[in-house]
């Protein structure tokens, strides 16, 4: 696995450090993210209060990201708001639900359908004018503001030095499943001004790619 969510809930390994049967590699989950995420909005958006958590209900990643956020946001005076949606035509009902509850910003949770819609959900983010940090940079790349999560460039990399080891002769059930540990921000600099904001001059300074 090079890129996989929570591999223990998937029922893909018995735990992360002995996987016990076939599987191993590398999950994107880290407890860092949503930390990270809700500083990155706060450090842009002025009196930054109430942020909409858009998820798929489905998905039992999100519920672990969700959950570490929350704690993450009590420490920092945010109030989250959780929208879920378990299909793609839910979309648009998701971000009027955002609307009503008057969220400031916007975190989209680790979600491949969410992934798979993401031209529409930056587009719709875009709508409300409600600013959005992304799990992956595809997002930024169709207009969405901005983007942290881990690297799956360096998780390829990993995943090759595993397949090499197992070659030789080493057991997947005795490789420990690994979390990432490099991770990429990426930053949308036009979406910015459209939206009215500025991109703090320390966050250009560590970003990974700024699109212009």
């Amino acid at each position: 696995m090079a890129i996989v969510g929570d591999p223990v809930a998937a029922g893909l390994v018995d735990n992360l450090a002995r996987p016990g049967g076939n599987a191993t590699g590398f999950s994107i989950v880290a407890p860092e993210l949503g930390t990270k995420r809700l500083e990155l909005l706060k450090a842009i958006v002025p009196n930054l209060s109430s942020i909409a958590v858009l998820s798929n209900t489905e998905n039992p990643q999100s519920k672990i990201e969700m959950k570490e956020m929350q704690t993450a946001a009590q420490a920092m005076a945010l109030q989250l708001h959780l929208v879920e949606i378990s299909a793609e035509d839910e979309l648009e009902n998701a971000f009027s639900a955002m609307n009503r509850a008057a969220a400031q910003a916007l975190i989209v949770l680790t979600d491949p359908i969410l992934f798979s819609q993401r031209k529409r959900t930056v587009d719709l983010a875009s709508k409300y004018k409600l600013p959005a940090v992304y799990f992956f940079q595809g997002f930024v790349e169709e207009g969405g503001l901005m983007s942290y999560g881990p690297s799956d460039a360096d998780l390829f990399r990993r995943a090759a030095g595993y397949v090499d080891r197992i070659l030789k002769g080493a057991k997947p059930s005795e490789l420990p499943v690994e979390q990432p540990t490099k991770f990429d921000l990426a930053v949308n600099l036009a979406t910015a001004q459209a939206l009215g904001l500025k991109i703090p001059p320390s966050i250009l300074a560590i970003a990974d790619d700024v699109i212009e």
